[in-house]
Parts: structure tokens; sequence; C-alpha cells
């Protein structure tokens, strides 16, 4: 098959990473393509039709306890999946325990816009780099995780824009960078404050923003100028010099974006972290602007589109918080008595449950929880505990059907419709290249099980038209509308797209109780785990270019082979040279919770900081299971390991 681009289509363009044209490219053998269940996971999967086993999970729920009922869905559904789940799980069968993996990957942004904003809204578009002066990167790798981003970052290069790149890694994306800051891991907070407190110090701050659009400026000041700049730096472990140069470049830039994902969010301190960026843009007044702003990219195709549907466990619908009156505009919307009135476990909590035997039923949709959460071994004894766990997905030999009791197959992207939001609030039309056959599409899996419990008109829809209709109405009810979505048109979104909450903050009145941003003191309390004498290495993750996530689909495509490979380790040379290992040498790697082999390549990347990528299935064997308090995400780049030659 041979697909074209359209090249004026106004979000990328006609462009793509590989990770997108390799499935265009490759018949992949491992597709699921019957449902099928075993009664024990040490026994063989046999085949079954979907009536059959939908009607088997609908009387396992009916036999179940609400709050004993997980649904763990993810990024990789479209919306009209996202809203028949979402819809299922808290309005009929009346469990908050509907989660998604945007959980751990956008959750402490998510707290962070809404402690700071009032609202999980991202001020930021991707055409703002067109008029940006200088863009911030920290916590982010946009080369090899956000590619067609990349490609604009460039292009705005050679028109001017300064880059600034901070990581413990030189990153693809370092390359390009006017300043790379090779920053110590753990140490955002304390950088971001130290130059929180030269801005205020020197005056470089917007008086006029301050005076008149934020809240807690003189208690935030009074905390903040008790710290001391210059433990600040030697936390960074960043010279001053350094320092001073990207001071210098930030003061004398017009237009400021910062952009940042996992290397920020992913941490115990993740919603601090992100208070921190937020602080400086509000501090500056770079906000609400064209080429300002804080900018969280998503680590999804579709988690913008998770959480405005509701997707994450501590919101109803439509970023509908729980609240009596949210409760009661939703049941009745939804025609529903069975609406749960308080917030749900979330992903890893979900497990957390399951390990005290208080999970009957777990309905996981296209993710893989047993290989991306951490604590591995943790999550997989977990696992064993819950009596049906089944899954929803389009790739046979997941980590998590290891532990499955029923595999049902569903359409992968390319055989389905509906509609996705990327990570500058724009709705794009999703259609199917390729012929599906009589696997169905998510939200018809979800839409029969609900009709096998009992709500046939509550899910008696025919057409992924007629879900997008119904969820566009719903989005009514979001919070003085500003979840604009009823104004698209599923029939224009064919050709162009649709962006929700333009102009939003509309003279800096943002959705705080006074319409003023907030701003946060916060301070780098190290809550991560620490290095020791028994583990002297700090193991930080990430994704590499030709790999999303464990490369169920990438990894089968011929074409990629003479890229990255799945399952390395990166260690500093000098690092490297004490312990006497090589490239392409074999090493054991072992934290407090786990060990796994990986191979070596030599890199730049800080002392004593080891980095391992996603892709590698066995990670998780080695991560940390501590969770940001308020988000609930985990903190995923702060494991401490040792390393040893195999």
């Amino acid at each position: 098959m041979k697909l074209k681009a359209i090249k004026n289509y106004p979000t990328n363009h006609g462009s793509s990473c590989a990770k997108g044209m390799s499935q265009t490219k490759t018949i992949y053998s491992n597709r699921l393509l019957i449902p099928q269940k075993r009664e024990n996971i040490s026994n063989n999967f046999s085949p079954t039709n979907y009536d059959e086993i939908l009607e088997f999970i609908a009387s396992k729920i009916k036999e179940s306890d609400q709050k004993c009922v997980g649904f763990y869905l993810s990024g990789q559904m479209l919306n009209e999946d996202y809203y028949i789940a979402n819809k299922l799980a808290k309005g009929f069968v009346g469990t908050p325990n509907c989660d998604t993996n945007s959980r751990t990957c956008m959750s402490s942004a998510v707290v962070g816009y809404k402690k700071s904003f009032g609202l999980d809204y991202v001020p930021v578009r991707i055409e703002d780099i067109e008029h940006c002066n200088l863009l911030i990167v920290i916590g982010a790798n946009p080369a090899e995780a956000h590619v067609v981003l990349f490609n604009k970052i460039k292009k705005a290069q050679k028109r001017g824009m300064k880059v600034v790149v901070i990581d413990p890694r030189f990153t693809m994306s370092a390359t390009v960078a006017d300043i790379y800051i090779p920053l110590k891991v753990g140490s955002d907070i304390d950088l971001l404050n130290l130059l929180a407190i030269r801005l205020i110090k020197d005056n470089k701050i917007d008086n006029k923003f301050i005076a008149n659009h934020t809240n807690n400026f003189e208690s935030y000041k009074k905390s903040l100028l008790k710290l001391d700049e210059k433990q600040l730096l030697e936390s960074c472990q960043v010279e001053s010099g350094l320092f001073e140069e990207f001071y210098r470049l930030f003061v004398n830039s017009k237009n400021i974006i910062t952009a940042w994902t996992m290397g920020i969010n992913q941490s115990i301190q993740g919603v601090d972290k992100n208070l921190a960026i937020n602080n400086l843009h509000i501090l500056t007044g770079q906000i609400n602007k064209k080429g300002s702003g804080p900018f969280s990219l998503t680590g999804q195709p579709n988690a913008m589109g998770g959480r405005e549907v509701g997707g994450l466990s501590t919101t109803l619908a439509v970023h509908l918080d729980y609240s009596e009156e949210n409760c009661q505009k939703v049941a009745k919307f939804w025609n529903s008595s069975n609406l749960p009135t308080q917030e749900g476990l979330t992903a890893f909590e979900m497990i957390e449950s399951a390990s005290r035997g208080e999970l009957d039923v777990l309905i996981v949709c296209h993710v893989d929880p047993v290989y991306h959460l951490p604590n591995r071994n943790f999550v997989e004894k977990a696992f064993k505990n819950i009596p049906l766990v089944v899954e929803i997905t389009a790739y046979r030999d997941s980590e998590t059907s290891k532990f499955s009791h029923i595999q049902i197959p569903a359409l992968p992207f390319g055989q389905k419709e509906g509609t996705q939001t990327n990570m500058d609030r724009t709705l794009t039309r999703v259609e199917a290249f390729e012929y599906g056959g009589d696997i169905l599409q998510d939200w018809r899996i979800f839409a029969k099980l609900g009709e096998k419990l009992g709500y046939k008109e509550a899910f008696n829809f025919k057409t992924t038209q007629e879900v997008f209709e119904e969820y566009q109405e719903m989005t009514r009810l979001s919070e003085k509308q500003h979840l604009n979505i009823f104004e698209a048109d599923y029939e224009i979104m064919r050709n162009r797209p649709f962006v929700w909450g333009e102009n939003l903050y509309r003279d800096n009145r943002f959705f705080t109780h006074n319409q003023k941003a907030n701003l946060f003191f916060v301070e780098n309390k190290n809550l991560s785990e620490q290095t020791s004498k028994e583990y002297p290495f700090t193991l930080i993750t990430g994704r590499i270019r030709d790999q999303w996530h464990s490369g169920s689909k990438t990894a089968q495509v011929k074409s990629l082979l003479k890229h990255k490979k799945l399952e390395f380790i990166e260690i500093n040379r000098e690092d490297a040279k004490e312990l006497g290992l090589k490239n392409g040498k074999k090493v054991l790697v072992s934290s407090r919770r786990g060990t796994i082999e990986a191979e070596v390549v030599i890199s730049d990347i800080n002392r004593k900081t080891v980095f391992i990528p996603i892709s590698h299935r066995g990670v998780n064997y080695l991560t940390d299971d501590k969770l940001d308090p308020i988000s609930k995400e985990p903190d995923y780049n702060h494991g401490a390991v040792t390393i040893k030659k195999k």
C-alpha cells in the first residue's frame, strides 16, 4: 500500500515520523484476530466469539462490587472509544476506577495547569513556535519523541529562534541547541527557582501583569528569596558561566515558550516541577500571547483527548471534576442512576488494590500495564491476584497477555474511524486506510458490553459519528462551555481540523476563583530514590525515535532495524572506563526491585547517570513505584541502580 500525504493539512503539512510511516510498510504477523479465553493463566487460550465472551464478562461484572471493577484505558484510543468506555464505566457499571495511561505521562501537567490557571488547558499552539524568540526544552527530547514538532523547531531556528536544551543526557534535541545545560537529575526545581530569583532581584519581571493578573506574589517572593542562590547552582551541577549565558538569553527574549514532557512529569515532585515552570511564565507575563507560554507535550497520540473525554479516574467527564453539582449534571445527561460520587483509583492504585485482593475485574484497552507500570515484580504478583483480566488489543504477545484470561481483538490506528486531539487542542478526523475485516472498533466493543449489561438504549449507536455527536453535546456541560467541541463539524473535520478553546484566556482572565493566575512557591525536597554505595548510578528513562513503546508494531518493520536497538543502556564514557565496559558489551543492571540485561552504549550523559529506553521491555523491573502525592504519576526517572559485567 502506498499513501500520499496531504501537504496542505494544517497540523502537519503532510509530514510524519518514522513510527507513523512504518505501519504502511509491513504486514504484521502478531495481530490478534479472534477473541480467546482461558480459565487459568497457566492454560492455553481457546477461541471464542464477541457475543459469547462479552456475555461472560458482563456476568462477572454483575457478580462484582462496583468498587472492585477497573477500566484501564489508553491514549491509543480515539475520542469516541474513550467516550463510550468512560460512559460505560462511570455511568452504568458505576465504578470510578476508570483511568488511562495518561496517568503515567501527563497527570502532573494536568494538575500543574489546574493549580496555576484553574483549568486543564494548554495555552500554547504548535504554530506559536513560528513567533517564538526562545524555546526552552526541559525534560523532553522532541527530536525523537515529537518529530513533526521538532522539524518545525529547526525551521524556526533558521528564522532566528534560539533553543536551550536542559537535560542530563546529550540527546538528539541537544545537537541543535544554542545552549545545552547538562543538568543533574532531580535538580530541575533548583534551576527554575534560581532563574526566578534572578528575575525578581534584577526586576526583569512583568510588574503590571503580576499586579493585575496574579495571586500570591508577595508570599511567593518572600519564600523564594530565602533560598541560597549558590546552593541552588551547586545542586544543579551547572557552571555559573553557563547559567549566566542562559539568563541573559532569557531576559533578552521577547517571546518565550517552555516545552517539557516525561523528564519533568514522571517524578514524585512532578506537580511541583510543573508549577515551577508555570511560575516563570506568570512572573514574566510570558503567556496568552503569540509565541509564548508553558507548553506541555503530550506523551500519547490521544492523551489530550482522553483528558477531554474524562478518561482519568480523578475526573468525571468532559473536564468536570467530582462534585455534587457535576454528578447531577452528568447523571441527567446520561440518564444514569449508577454514577459514582467520588474519585476512583488511579492506574497504579488499581494494581495496589489488586495486590490486596480487592479487584475482581480489570478491563485493559490498548495498553500494556504489566510492561509499562513501575516496579514490575510487584505488578506481576498483583496481576496474579485478579480473578478476571480482560485485554482489548490489536496485537498478541504483550507482557500483560501473560496474565490475562480473555483477549479481545480490536482495530488499531489505520483501520478505525473517529477523532483524536493532539497536544495543542487540535481535533483531527482519523480515517481508516486499511480494511479491518470483522474486527470491532473499541467503542463498539464497549457498547456491546453495555448492551449485555442491560443498557441497550444508552449504547445504541450505529456509527462513529453518532458517538462523536453525543460527546459533542456533553461538552456543553463543561465549565463556562470552554470545551467548545460542540461547535465542531464531523464532516468538515475530514479536511480541516478543529481547535477548541481558542482565545480562552482572553484579556488574561484565568479560570481560578478570581480569574487570576496562581503563583506557588515550590522547593526541591529530593524525595526521589537517592544513590548509595550499593546502587551508585541514577537511572533515567525515555523514548527513542524508532519505537514508541515496546515495539509491538515498529519493531517488525525491516527498514527500521538499521536504527537503534530496543534494549540498551547509555553510560558516560568515564564511568564505562572505570567499569571496564565497551560498546556492545552486555551488562546486568540492578535496582532494589529487580535485575535486567542490557547492551552498553557509551554516550554523552552526565557521570553516574544512565539511560535505558522504554523500548526495553524489562526496564520497569528496575523503576521505582513512588508516586507524586497529587497527580499520582510514578517516579520513572530517578531510580538508583548498579551495573555489573555479564
